[in-house]
């Protein structure tokens, strides 16, 4: 991670609990004791602004993956018609704190250890400034219920918010047209190729194959 990413994740939490403090991770007393290796969460967040020729509704792209590997990807259309990119960009976000919540939870309940907070990257820098900031204020009052939200997991420190250009940003395979050498370039990231995985996990993939009755690769 860069030293841009570092000074936006490494705010004291004081000055979180200075704004939101009643934001905290509220832990159900059933929850079984976690074990083994902790995981670490990535999620990358997307908008398409006004890409309905009809409607002008903007679309979300939210990519989550669990140790490198893609665990969940979600795609949808708006319910609302935002004016700015600005505002499309900050309602994908919540969007994505809200999976990423869900996901947390789940693994939780199981007795997976989580490696601290989950990275969540966006190439919007006006919604990275807004969430990553504690003394920020938002001027669009039309925004401020998904600002809260994702301000408030900060706080929390569910997740930490901050840039990611649009070539390195996944979840823009999920949101925009590309071309094919464009999308194979953006697959590479989160796919392997066959000569790259280790023959551990090669075995294992043709045991799962011949158990399934699936064609060995």
């Amino acid at each position: 991670m860069d030293s841009a990413y570092m000074a936006l994740t490494d705010i004291p939490k004081s000055e979180w609990h200075e704004f939101y403090p009643w934001a905290k991770e509220v832990l159900p007393p059933d929850m079984p004791e976690a074990l083994g290796q902790a995981v670490k969460i990535v999620m990358f967040v997307d908008a398409s602004h006004a890409s309905n020729l009809v409607t002008r509704q903007s679309r979300t792209g939210v990519l989550i993956l669990l140790n490198h590997a893609p665990i969940v990807w979600y795609l949808k259309k708006q319910n609302t018609v935002e004016t700015s990119s600005f505002g499309s960009a900050f309602a994908a976000l919540k969007t994505g704190v809200e999976l990423v919540e869900g996901l947390v939870y789940k693994l939780q309940m199981m007795g997976i250890p989580i490696d601290g907070h989950c990275h969540t990257l966006v190439d919007n820098n006006s919604v990275v400034m807004n969430a990553s900031r504690p003394e920020s204020v938002l001027k669009k009052k039309s925004n401020s219920v998904a600002y809260h939200y994702v301000r408030s997991k900060c706080a929390s420190d569910l997740i930490r918010v901050a840039w990611e250009g649009t070539k390195t940003n996944l979840a823009d395979m999920l949101t925009k047209i590309h071309t094919g050498r464009e999308r194979a370039r953006l697959v590479e990231f989160i796919m392997y190729e066959e000569d790259k995985i280790p023959r551990v996990v090669q075995s294992a993939i043709k045991a799962l194959n011949v158990l399934f009755g699936l064609p060995p690769h």
